[in-house]
């Protein structure tokens, strides 16, 4: 006994041993394989997905009614109604259909009164009333999910609707399970005979293979290995011909039936003999021609939780996953005193509750065969092997099984749009698993009112001031005069007239914007862009009336370029990376600086920590930048005024 406790690790000890050898036989990269989209619910991505087309990709009817000419329909009213003539001047459309050629709104069916072969319309509409216009959802070359995305049903569809058919995913790392003991009976034979002693139905390989393919990896189970070392031996050398990972459950005991340690060692290489934790101290680590084989101890407690420290942290980083789906904590203050040994860290079965706004743990049964015990938990308390226990009402960090209503891990960025938005989205999922960062694009102004709100934890801004030409320190000043605002930049980058190839009105500058043959389309009122074009207006003396389109509005550039290659516009005012994802022609007007403001208090939050340790240090993302043109980096990262 002495012998066999001066063999046992602690958990951080037999941790370490673990991940460094895995470290070393694991150390070629991530496999993967293409699959079909359709196919891919649940799996994680090995790269980024783009659009290949936009959604919708043609002009439809947002409405049952009929297509029009808006010029035919202006000065319409009750007084003085519009006739146009069915099939010629009107053509009836179904929500979804495509709008015929030469015609740009649609009026809906319940404002027209047909008249013998025409219809009576009674007020004008503007151009693209009632339709749903290309790109509307979906722009070509944007970014549908991330690498590292644990793929969902409406990431499928939005796959599908832009064109994907196949994706590269993560291989899931394949786990073979070998249960033993010679008590044990399949369940099915409980269908022709109730069970007798010393019999048990054979359940755990059925959780841990649940456990794998919840974790995202794919199971083999093994038949059942009766107490002998030759049939032992035999099933894991199978199993490892087939399997990544090999796990052995039951008999990693010391009695005299239990024969998992010693196949393992005349097998490979025992690295771990047993770990100083309750449950599950007869855990066995061992490597076998570099593939991990780990006896996981058969009480069911024991099982899941060896699962859970051993097994599923090796299953994440085989995946690309290694952090991101750790499990979900509360603090909780216990309701009553428990003791404990000192030496092991244990783990105590609890359930969770809300009293007056504070959560309460109670400790379920402690025995590690009591199955009931952890389908009943909420969450797993750990004592430490320094301490004895708990005394009741003493704060306690409760690891939660069960799904947390709330989670932080989502940076959320409002302002002002830009393609590197996209991008350091990617980046942070690739690098930072666990973190995710979700852009809402309502303008620079916007986003600085987000802020002043407590909505958001960072805002991209270009708010140029007309009096001093300077970049978002005014706005800073005027809107946060009690200070607590760090801009950090982000890029310098080009903004400019977007045209269509080749140019085929001959736009040279915001002048020809005047021109009759000329249709502009606009950013939407409080964005940088708007704000530099109407600066531009006023210094040049230009009644923005005079400009066909200037009302209507677009909330990105990816939308302002989409409406120029689709013919809703002629020209529009975006960054040169928009004009060249859709190949179309840029004429520079301005080099703007582009920043992200971010409360001061944020910046030691870790998720904020991890955007801009890539601002900052990550050259790969500073250089992807570089390629998309247009931009400059020289400041990326930097705090401009604090």
């Amino acid at each position: 006994m002495k012998k066999l406790f001066l063999e046992t690790h602690s958990l951080q000890e037999a941790l370490d041993i673990l991940y460094k050898r895995f470290s070393l036989s694991y150390s070629s990269s991530i496999s993967t394989e293409t699959i079909n989209v359709k196919e891919s619910l649940g799996r994680i991505t090995a790269e980024p997905v783009f659009a290949k087309y936009s959604s919708p990709f043609y002009h439809s009817a947002a409405m049952d009614g009929y297509a029009v000419r808006f010029r035919d329909t202006i000065n319409a009213s009750e007084k003085e109604p519009k006739y146009l003539k069915i099939n010629e001047e009107a053509i009836y459309v179904d929500t979804g259909d495509p709008l015929p050629y030469g015609f740009d709104a649609v009026v809906m069916i319940e404002e027209v009164n047909q008249v013998d072969d025409s219809i009576e319309i009674y007020q004008a509409v503007t151009p693209y009333q009632n339709i749903r216009l290309v790109g509307e959802d979906i722009v070509a070359t944007e970014l549908i999910i991330p690498q590292n995305h644990k793929i969902r049903a409406i990431d499928i569809g939005a796959m599908l609707a832009s064109g994907i058919l196949e994706i590269k995913v993560r291989k899931k790392p394949i786990v073979s399970i070998i249960p033993t003991g010679s008590e044990l009976i399949e369940p099915e034979e409980i269908k022709f005979r109730s069970p007798a002693p010393p019999e048990i139905i054979e359940y755990n390989s059925a959780m841990l293979s649940g456990l794998v393919e919840e974790t995202g990896g794919k199971s083999l189970i093994f038949k059942i290995v009766k107490d002998n070392l030759t049939d032992l031996k035999t099933a894991i050398y199978n199993a490892l011909q087939v399997s990544d990972i090999v796990l052995v459950n039951a008999g990693s005991g010391r009695g005299s039936e239990d024969f998992t340690l010693l196949a393992l060692k005349e097998l490979g290489e025992v690295l771990v003999k047993s770990v100083s934790i309750k449950p599950g101290k007869p855990v066995i680590i061992s490597f076998i021609h570099d593939k991990i084989v780990i006896g996981i101890p058969g009480y069911p407690i024991s099982a899941y939780l060896t699962f859970e420290l051993f097994v599923k942290p090796l299953i994440l980083q085989l995946l690309g996953q290694s952090d991101s789906y750790e499990s979900e904590c509360i603090k909780a203050s216990f309701s009553r005193q428990i003791y404990s040994q000192l030496g092991v860290d244990e783990f105590i079965r609890v359930k969770v509750g809300m009293v007056r706004d504070r959560a309460i743990a109670t400790p379920l049964g402690r025995g590690a065969g009591l199955l009931m015990s952890l389908v009943r938990a909420d969450g797993f308390v750990k004592i430490p092997s320094s301490s004895e226990g708990y005394n009741a009402g003493t704060e306690v960090e409760v690891k939660l099984i069960k799904n947390k209503k709330e989670l932080e891990r989502t940076i959320v960025c409002i302002g002002s749009h830009d393609n590197v938005l996209d991008m350091l989205a990617n980046t942070l999922k690739k690098n930072f698993p666990k973190y995710s960062l979700s852009s809402a694009h309502v303008g620079s102004m916007g986003g600085l009112m987000a802020l002043k709100k407590g909505e958001a934890h960072i805002a991209g801004t270009h708010l140029i001031d007309e009096e001093s030409g300077e970049y978002n320190i005014p706005f800073i000043k005027k809107f946060f005069p009690q200070g607590g605002i760090s801009l950090i930049n982000l890029v310098y980058r080009q903004q400019g007239l977007v045209v269509k190839k080749g140019n085929p009105k001959k736009i040279e500058s915001i002048n020809d914007l005047l021109r009759d043959d000329v249709i502009f389309i606009n950013r939407q009122k409080g964005s940088g862009t708007r704000i530099l074009f109407d600066k531009f207006l006023k210094d040049q003396r230009i009644d923005p009336q005079s400009i066909k389109g200037y009302e209507k509005e677009e909330y990105t550039h990816m939308a302002i370029a989409s409406a120029v290659l689709t013919g809703i516009a002629d020209v529009g005012l975006a960054i040169y990376s928009s004009a060249k994802a859709l190949g179309l022609d840029f004429i520079p007007v301005a080099n703007e600086r582009y920043d992200i403001a971010i409360p001061t208090e944020f910046l030691d939050m870790d998720m904020i920590k991890a955007i801009l340790s890539i601002l900052n240090f990550d050259n790969e993302f500073k250089e992807a930048v570089l390629c998309l043109g247009g931009y400059g980096v020289r400041d990326m990262g930097k705090i401009i005024f604090q």
